[in-house]
């Protein structure tokens, strides 16, 4: 009997835990040494349309545990997720934590289990972005340092941990389990009707009429670097309504921030009147799914994104200045130009990417089975 405890705190973990559960499941099935999986969610993410339907979406039980750390400041977040997770890890005493990503429930609950002489296993480690101030660089770099097993998606990740010290013993090049639930769920995302995500996803009440019928761009912003800053935002969205709009359609997925900002900015009653936009509220997984795979371009400062769009063959204008998964790059052989929020830069890559056809890229190991390695890796690790 081994004991698991996995932790999910927002959005980009649900997708990474599903296949992990289920390879443990599929595990259990045919073993009689049975693996013990506990699942806790620190509760980072408290919106149901953030959280809850990605559960079920996905197939995820329910959290075994949940902390319902909610909002705050990232050194409230990170605090109370350490007092709350060590009472958990104390009258557990699991075998392993097995933390992912990069979110501040990554970095809390694996210094809490370190403390406690708990072994942990970082799933996506060795993403480095160079970018000091990104908070989810700093929790990489910190779960990493003390992580027992580092299973990376890619070499380059690979590269990163030799370079800071990484023993190659600790380290595992396994893919990317992001992969692994999107294959498992592009059949059914295919044959989701855009006009149904409009009907039960749209933030107003106006008819869209024929929407998203022929070439449309899909938007995601949410990071302060372009939603918080006034003149960069008011830049962003007069592009996209001036020029983007002239030649496709746009499909946006509104991040609450981004909301609040919109309106903050005397910007959102632009968009509400602007009918080649639609406005739609955080979708579930295969909503999402289903408008990248449908989509001729996407802009966005989401990471995962990037990764999606590689594999389904979608161009991606990252709207960021660096980016921790430079594989899904041009230069490195994706689909993913980074263009910050200079609206010339991202101008000039529109007109490139409206005139180029795209096909998918499949990174090493990006091919739906890095859960069942995953799983592999920690039950044969030694110390």
């Amino acid at each position: 009997m081994i004991k698991i405890i996995s932790v999910v705190g927002a959005r980009p973990n649900f997708m990474k835990i599903a296949p992990f559960i289920h390879a443990i499941n599929r595990y259990n099935a045919i073993n009689e040494d049975r693996i013990e999986h506990i699942l806790v969610h620190t509760g980072q993410h408290y919106d149901d349309r953030m959280s809850k339907t990605f559960f079920e979406s996905l197939n995820i039980p329910d959290a075994d545990i949940n902390l319902g750390i909610g909002s705050g400041t990232h050194a409230e977040q990170v605090g109370n997720t350490m007092i709350a997770f060590e009472q958990v890890l104390l009258e557990e005493m699991p075998d392993w934590v097995v933390v992912l990503g990069d979110v501040n429930a990554t970095l809390a609950c694996s210094v809490t289990a370190k403390k406690l002489k708990i072994k942990v296993c970082h799933i996506e480690a060795g993403l480095r972005s160079m970018d000091m101030d990104m908070p989810e660089e700093i929790n990489r770099l910190v779960t990493d340092r003390l992580s027992d097993l580092l299973l990376t998606p890619d070499k380059m990740a690979v590269d990163n941990l030799v370079k800071e010290g990484v023993q190659a013993k600790n380290i595992e090049f396994v893919g990317n389990i992001m992969i692994d639930t999107l294959e498992e769920h592009r059949e059914q995302a295919s044959k989701i009707k855009i006009e149904d995500i409009i009907r039960e996803n749209k933030i107003n009440d106006t008819e869209y009429q024929d929407a998203l019928k022929k070439e449309f761009a899909v938007v995601t912003l949410h990071r302060p670097s372009n939603v918080d800053n006034e003149k960069v935002f008011v830049a962003l969205v007069n592009f996209l309504l001036n020029e983007v709009t002239t030649q496709m359609e746009i499909a946006w997925a509104v991040h609450p921030r981004a909301e609040k900002q919109l309106k903050a900015f005397g910007l959102w009653n632009k968009l509400i009147s602007n009918k080649r936009t639609v406005l739609l509220h955080p979708l579930a997984y295969h909503d999402m799914l289903r408008l990248n795979m449908g989509a001729k371009l996407m802009l966005t400062d989401s990471g995962g994104l990037q990764e999606e769009c590689t594999v389904l063959g979608t161009p991606c204008l990252t709207m960021r200045w660096n980016t921790e998964r430079p594989v899904t790059l041009k230069e490195h052989g994706g689909l993913s130009v980074l263009v910050g929020n200079n609206i010339d830069r991202i101008r000039k890559e529109f007109e490139v990417v409206y005139n180029t056809q795209t096909q998918p890229v499949f990174p090493e190991l990006w091919d739906g089975k890095t859960a069942e390695r995953c799983l592999n890796a920690i039950l044969r690790f030694e110390m």
